[in-house]
Formats: structure tokens, C-alpha cells, sequence
């Protein structure tokens, strides 16, 4: 188990996990606010 710990959560991973959450959360925090620079030509 230590051994299977240690191969899924090396710095590499971790720090990709941490970059997809972040990435995740800015689109569900901007989900709701419309995006007013695609209507401003109409």
C-alpha cells in the first residue's frame, strides 16, 4: 500500500492535481458572471 502511495502521489502529481483544481474552480467562480466584451459590439 506504501509502495502504490508512493507512485500516484509523487510532487509531480500533486502538483498537477492542485493545477487541474485551481482550474476547475476559476471556471465554476466565472460560471455566472456573463461575459459583457462579447456583447459589447451589439
Amino acid at each position: 500500500m506504501k509502495k502504490i502511495f508512493d507512485i500516484v502521489f509523487t510532487r509531480e502529481n500533486l502538483l498537477a492535481i492542485l493545477l487541474c483544481l485551481i482550474l476547475i474552480a476559476i471556471v465554476i467562480f466565472t460560471a455566472d458572471t456573463s461575459p459583457t466584451w462579447i456583447y459589447q459590439g451589439f
